[in-house]
């Protein structure tokens, strides 16, 4: 504990990271403040009655999640950064079929800079679709006869699609700054921070439920053994590694040898990291979300009921879409082809492998054969913990998709923290071994 204190004092020693340090802070305290902004014309102290009379682990307490309980109290920032990540995945599929965006993404920076534009137009769309839905959810909302929305219509409507679209807009705003000045990935430490920020209240939640008889203490005993064992096995696996080892040629250049050393090639079992939770959370809520437009509807009701978190529909959709989200962004991350070429470039071989093509199969083969009980055992990790949630009807939702996305976050963040420790000759956050990259 005092090596790790010793640590983050050491990190403000050194100006550049101490920037980013405070400049990422700053940001996020902007972020927490409108976090407490609440839109015009709602009934707060209804609409706060109404989500604790509902279930925790429904879908609305899935989506708080993600907005860092912004939905539940219906501040500004309520749609948080999903229509961001939405456009995201959109945009990616589509490259991986548009012969345009495949063109855009081979032009390095200038390409990256056009896709990025793309994004962002996309999520101004999104964000205005998905407000319109909110503002006509929250004038149905009434609870004991009061309704959540005193006045509605079209001018209610209109400005909350303005607001939302706005705070979507300064939420996708702060993360691209703490990427590019702060430190991190800005979009996943917001997502973490909304995520940290709802641990105090569903703690005096359960609490208050334990103390007044209605929660046995033998489920919260449960859920906490089943986070603390789940927390473990995330840290395990998404540190762990399989190393392909490369043995690089000697070359002789006048009087000096090159070349000639061995080394390896880290493949993460988790290259995806947490980008597969999100984007099959953010694909798994469309379907109500629009099934929300139609409450009248018998399909429309039918379509809400089977994506239920909870149901067998929810959890076995759930579980496929990660398993393809995971091998999807590693085959985007990582490209046998450009790794074969490198090392074939540079006199580099994998021992027993001729160098080129059948190379690049080998590590095609590798990377889908640790990504495949990777994503699985993620896909586990995340619908566990909503099975023991619905069984122990415990009110909180901190459940697998919170840990994945915490512990990996804070591992990624504080790699790179250490990454700028090490390079200044400072000791990192641990005396023995250090904390691998998770790409």
């Amino acid at each position: 504990m005092i090596n790790i204190i010793g640590s983050f004092q050491n990190a403000f020693r050194i100006p550049d990271l101490k920037k980013k340090l405070l400049y990422t802070f700053l940001l996020l305290g902007v972020y927490r403040v409108g976090s407490h902004i609440p839109l015009p014309g709602i009934d707060i102290l209804a609409l706060s009655s109404w989500f604790n009379s509902q279930a925790a682990g429904g879908m609305l307490g899935l989506y708080d999640v993600f907005a860092g309980g912004n939905l539940q109290r219906a501040t500004i920032f309520a749609l948080g950064i999903m229509p961001y990540i939405s456009a995201s995945i959109i945009l990616q599929l589509l490259g991986a079929i548009w012969p345009y965006l495949q063109k855009l993404q081979q032009e390095g920076d200038e390409g990256r800079k056009k896709i990025t534009q793309y994004t962002r137009y996309l999520t101004i769309a999104l964000a205005l679709i998905e407000s319109y839905g909110i503002s006509i959810f929250l004038e149905g909302l009434s609870l004991s006869g009061y309704t959540i929305v005193p006045v509605g219509g079209i001018g209610f409507r209109l400005l909350t699609m303005l607001t939302l679209t706005t705070g979507t807009m300064f939420v996708m705003w702060l993360g691209e700054k703490i990427t590019d000045k702060g430190i991190g990935n800005g979009i996943s430490i917001i997502i973490l921070i909304g995520i940290v920020a709802r641990l105090p209240q569903d703690i005096m939640d359960v609490l208050r439920l334990v103390f007044a008889g209605t929660l046995n203490i033998t489920y919260v005993v449960i859920f906490l053994a089943v986070i603390v064992g789940m927390t473990a096995a995330v840290v395990l696996v998404t540190q762990s590694q399989r190393r392909i080892p490369v043995q690089y040629a000697k070359r002789v250049v006048g009087r000096k040898v090159y070349g000639g050393q061995s080394t390896y090639i880290p493949l993460n079992v988790n290259a995806a990291g947490v980008i597969p939770i999100i984007f099959a959370q953010s694909i798994i809520m469309f379907p109500t979300t629009l099934a929300g437009f139609f409450k009248a509807n018998p399909i429309a009701n039918w379509i809400f009921e089977i994506f239920t978190p909870g149901s067998a529909v929810y959890l076995i959709t759930y579980g496929l879409l990660i398993v393809f989200f995971a091998f999807f962004y590693t085959s985007v991350v990582i490209n046998p082809q450009d790794m074969s070429e490198n090392m074939k470039k540079y006199g580099g071989f994998i021992p027993g492998l001729r160098p080129g093509k059948q190379t690049k199969d080998y590590i095609d083969r590798v990377i889908s054969r640790i990504t495949l009980p990777g994503a699985i055992f993620f896909a586990l990790v995340a619908i566990i913990p909503i099975i023991v949630i619905n069984l122990t009807r415990i009110p909180v939702y901190f459940g697998g998709t919170s840990i994945l996305i915490t512990v990996g976050v804070i591992l990624e963040t504080v790699s790179q923290i250490e990454s700028y420790l090490l390079m200044r000759s400072y000791e990192g956050f641990m005396k023995k071994g250090r904390i691998k990259g998770r790409s």
